[in-house]
């Protein structure tokens, strides 16, 4: 369901409420799936019941997520948005070095990246791509 654009409608409160809702389960990271699996399994009855309450889990699954989380999306700030907007909108088919390595800096932040900028046209084609879709989820 697409987000309701007055937020003092009830449409916009159910769908947030699910929204957020859908939020709260989604896995952070390989421990919160290790739990996921393990609950499903009936292993994490097991263990909890042989280790007792206090087996350990829930400190394994924090180094878990932390150590291998799953790339969640960072929204744009509203200068990196204005200037992809402007950049876009030249249709430009040749970058220079100081927009390519903006690019990949706003990339990499919002991706959780560590690309290195790259005068390979594929590469930068790719990155630029990825970053339209996002500029054209907030049209």
């Amino acid at each position: 369901m697409k987000e309701p654009k007055d937020k003092r409608t009830k449409a916009y409160k159910e769908w947030k409420k699910s929204f957020d809702a859908e939020q709260e389960n989604k896995s952070k990271g390989l421990g919160d799936d290790i739990e996921k699996i393990t609950e499903a399994t009936g292993i994490k009855k097991l263990v909890k019941f042989i280790a007792g309450e206090d087996c350990g889990c829930d400190e394994r699954k924090e180094k878990l997520n932390k150590i291998f989380r799953h790339n969640k999306l960072e929204c744009l700030t509203e200068e990196e948005y204005d200037y992809l907007i402007t950049l876009f909108s030249k249709n430009k088919n040749v970058l220079n070095n100081e927009e390519i390595k903006s690019i990949y800096q706003i990339s990499n932040r919002i991706f959780n990246k560590k690309n290195k900028p790259s005068s390979c046209s594929s590469c930068v084609r790719t990155v630029v791509l990825r970053l339209k879709k996002v500029v054209d989820a907030y049209k």
